[in-house]
């Protein structure tokens, strides 16, 4: 896995090693780190490194997850899953809510052909509106959410599918 400081082109690699239960066990470099993880009601989390503890928050973002850690912001992208999704026509499988919220419309319906870019549902959290879009050509598989409905962080608003073999090869990047 990637990890790509924001603001800043440094990159280094780092590897979940394991996690059983709250401790996630993480390598980066040569470096062995054990952390404590423990969830929050808000959707966040609370990290314990060395007995200091970090408010954790995090949103998804096309191909990439954006984690806020205290007053520092990463942006986490997995290498080998991006490719595989490319290979197959589709950035991203499902649409979720990035913050709990109140979804204030859906833009889409099942079996509806979408193309990269196209707004599919708008929610609100905190009085701010989020449009939340496709990153890639798809079809529409299932909307598991109505206007109106209260979700919560993570929870899968939109189902997709790889779009019809020539939809894919429009909107995949050509190489020159």
């Amino acid at each position: 896995m990637k990890l790509t400081r924001t603001g800043d082109s440094h990159e280094i690699d780092a590897e979940v090693i394991s996690g059983d239960g709250n401790t996630i066990r993480v390598r980066i470099g040569d470096r062995e780190i054990a952390v404590e993880f423990t969830p929050n009601a808000d959707g966040g989390a609370t990290l314990t490194l060395d007995g200091r503890r970090y408010p954790v928050f995090s949103a998804r973002r096309k191909e990439s997850i954006l984690v806020s850690v205290g007053p520092t912001s990463f942006e986490f992208k997995p290498a080998e899953a991006a490719a595989r999704r490319r290979a197959r026509g589709l950035a991203a499988p499902e649409i979720t809510a990035p913050m709990p919220g109140k979804v204030l419309k859906v833009l889409v319906h099942d079996g509806d052909l979408v193309e990269a870019g196209q707004a599919l549902v708008v929610i609100e959290a905190m009085k701010m509106e989020t449009t939340l879009a496709a990153e890639s050509a798809a079809i529409v598989k299932h909307v598991r959410v109505e206007e109106g409905q209260t979700v919560d962080h993570g929870a899968v608003l939109i189902e997709l599918s790889p779009p019809p073999a020539s939809s894919a090869r429009e909107s995949a990047p050509r190489d020159s």
